[in-house]
């Protein structure tokens, strides 16, 4: 129960509300643990650090969504040059003929992020 009441504020929007579940994190969990190869156990010395499941676990998650990041960094990036662009061009007065389109685009992305 805590470690699905502690994921529930990180949740991407659209999610189920049974999502954060007891049951539904248990089994995401245990499906993880299923599809993880084992760490090698080393032999070494006393005391040393060996690399467990959890581990591997979270450097796998962590940079599947360091990439899911960066993908999102670059799609707004590319985004923000578009519109700066279409700015700057509306300015010059070169979208004139296009401005009432482009008035009904913004209300219906206003309309969708309501």
């Amino acid at each position: 129960v805590s470690v699905s009441r502690a994921i529930k504020p990180f949740a991407e929007p659209g999610r189920p509300p049974d999502w954060f579940s007891q049951k539904h994190c248990a089994s995401q969990y245990s499906e993880l643990l299923e599809t993880t190869e084992t760490p090698k156990r080393k032999r070494g010395e006393k005391g040393e650090v060996v690399e467990t499941v959890e581990d591997v676990i979270v450097r796998k998650l962590t940079a599947e969504r360091v990439e899911e990041l960066k993908k999102m960094i670059k799609e707004t990036q590319e985004k923000y040059r578009q519109l700066k662009k279409d700015a700057e061009l509306i300015q010059a007065g070169h979208m004139d003929n296009r401005l009432e389109e482009l008035c009904n685009e913004i209300m219906m992305w206003v309309i969708l992020c309501l």
